[in-house]
């Protein structure tokens, strides 16, 4: 038997199998919370498949976790650093005048 759902063929009663390999702390997490809710993993997996042929996307907005460096970046542009030109010696080290920029310097040397 068949439905036809906004273009989308749903079949009653055809079953089939969906194997993933993930990581074993965060099925043990997971598990423990479904069951806090009343659900197994199938019956959740399930209603994920189900929400994603009704919206016709993912139930979420996956997102990208900063780095730590872009953090750190977005840390020093929060803080409004003074801004300053400064050297740099052949090895790439930044050569900050302690007298003129003492702030920076602090910055740079205890961070």
């Amino acid at each position: 038997m068949c439905y036809y759902y906004s273009e989308v063929i749903i079949m009653v009663n055809a079953k089939s199998s969906v194997n993933v390999k993930i990581d074993k702390e965060i099925k043990t997490l997971a598990t423990q919370l479904l069951e806090r809710m009343g659900l197994d993993q199938t019956t959740a997996i399930d209603m994920f498949y189900r929400q994603i042929i009704s919206e016709r996307r993912l139930p979420f907005q996956p997102t990208i976790t900063p780095t730590i460096d872009e953090l750190i970046v977005k840390a020093i542009w929060r803080n409004n650093p003074e801004r300053a030109e400064v050297d740099v010696d052949s090895d790439g080290n930044i050569i900050i005048d302690k007298d003129k920029h003492p702030d920076l310097y602090d910055w740079a040397v205890n961070g």
